[in-house]
């Protein structure tokens, strides 16, 4: 993906605004980032993403042996670059990062961008979950009509039948 201010160079930089309630999207290369001010936005706060990321540990020692057997990285290495050396360093460093994860991010589960079109058609788990949550919704508004014909379509998705 090219730069959409110069159109020449990779994109490094995505930066999101919302002003008067409308989003615009800008993909930016690292040139044209630091031309606008849109460069290490951190750099600016006198901080680093080690240091941003040790604050979450509150200042922990960061002195381990423990590497992962995939790229070699240890978790002193993630706290100071701030990015996981491999797809292996979440399952090495699992009961670290996921309290680490969950502060910065809010949460520990991805949910990213779903193609459009029947999206929930492919996610079963999804949809009961969803339909799940909107039962729970009816029972506590007392919409017990709407409620039966949800848990009647909860039982048909999960495979038994529904009462006639």
């Amino acid at each position: 993906m090219l730069c959409d201010s110069c159109g020449k160079n990779p994109v490094t930089t995505h930066i999101k605004t919302i002003i008067n309630g409308e989003l615009t999207e800008y993909s930016l290369c690292a040139e044209c980032a630091q031309r606008l001010g849109y460069g290490n936005l951190l750099t600016g706060l006198g901080c680093d993403y080690g240091s941003l990321l040790g604050g979450f540990f509150g200042g922990a020692e960061l002195d381990d042996p423990v590497r992962c057997k995939c790229c070699g990285a240890t978790f002193d290495d993630i706290m100071r670059s701030g990015q996981v050396g491999c797809a292996q360093c979440y399952h090495t460093f699992y009961d670290r990062l996921i309290p680490l994860i969950q502060r910065i991010h809010g949460n520990t589960k991805h949910r990213g961008k779903v193609p459009g079109g029947g999206a929930l058609q492919s996610r079963p788990q999804e949809q009961l979950s969803l339909m799940r949550r909107e039962l729970r919704e009816a029972i506590d508004a007392e919409n017990f009509e709407h409620a039966a014909s949800l848990r009647d379509r909860i039982k048909e998705l999960e495979g038994g039948k529904a009462r006639e």
